[in-house]
């Protein structure tokens, strides 16, 4: 392969230029770098995990069929030098994976949200006594639906603590609100910030790249709002994501029952943003 040649591409992608990039990608990355600041991560540790990621993308993604890739080849693909190339090759990515924990306890939600035994007319989670006779629904009946590698008052007294639910008057165990939205020192929102904004702007990545887009990316919006009615249409559309969000839920958990498993997967997302005209009243709402 010559200097001169463009690296190969997908036989569904179509060519992008560089330099329609450069204005999506200042707007893209424009919060990011607010989140770094306010993070205290400085731009020459941004800039070094930028450098280990090109490497890293172009090592596996961009490798040729049937031939190894090379430190000169990954080089021409980043423009990083050759010898900064073979340093970083095999030094991997940040972790994806979903923590155990983490894992458990979104399919415990999940199932809580959608399983008919555990949820009333509305479609709502039920008030679960700890324990219960038969197959009455029960917190402990829950969480064994889900894992038996970890006793259902461990998970209460990991939830408790977390608030992640509480303790009626009836000493029913109760699904808070809070659960759905990690707040404070919760890891549950970094896993999130990386899986969610990954996959949403993967799939509006492979859209603009591809000939034909085969991901759902869309959005509605409006600008000149009065403040009022963008809080307004904020807290209308926060309803009518959580019941389209609730929806999918209950029909994928029960299609999981009846699944033979592999190595794909899935997520429906959906995000809601309204700005003010001074940009302090922002607000962001989403479900992960």
């Amino acid at each position: 392969m010559s200097a001169n040649q463009p690296p190969p591409k997908p036989a569904s992608h179509q060519p992008i230029a560089a330099d329609r990039l450069q204005a999506p990608l200042a707007r893209l990355l424009r919060p990011l770098v607010r989140l770094c600041i306010r993070g205290g991560m400085t731009f020459p540790a941004l800039a070094q995990l930028l450098r280990e990621l090109f490497v890293n993308v172009a090592e596996h993604d961009f490798a040729l069929d049937g031939k190894e890739q090379t430190d000169s080849r990954v080089s021409l693909l980043t423009g990083i030098h050759r010898k900064e190339v073979a340093r970083l090759r095999g030094a991997g990515t940040p972790v994806n994976e979903t923590p155990a924990t983490l894992s458990r306890t979104s399919a415990i939600i999940a199932r809580w949200m959608a399983a008919p035994e555990f949820t009333d007319k509305a479609g709502d989670p039920l008030p679960l006594p700890r324990t219960a006779d038969g197959d009455a629904p029960s917190f402990e009946a829950l969480v064994e639906s889900v894992t038996k590698d970890v006793r259902p008052r461990a998970v209460l007294d990991e939830w408790l603590d977390r608030q992640l639910v509480s303790i009626n008057a009836n000493e029913e165990i109760v699904l808070v609100d809070t659960a759905f939205v990690p707040r404070g020192d919760d890891d549950r929102k970094w896993h999130y910030l990386g899986r969610n904004l990954h996959d949403h702007v993967a799939a509006a990545a492979d859209n603009v790249s591809a000939v034909t887009p085969r991901f759902l990316e869309r959005a509605v919006h409006y600008d000149g709002l009065s403040p009022k009615l963008a809080k307004r249409l904020e807290a209308r559309s926060r309803e009518l994501a959580m019941d389209a969000l609730k929806t999918a839920n209950r029909e994928a958990n029960r299609a999981v029952a009846k699944d033979k498993g592999g190595d794909a997967r899935w997520n429906f997302g959906v995000y809601i943003y309204h700005e003010a005209p001074d940009g302090d009243d922002a607000k962001e709402g989403g479900q992960s």
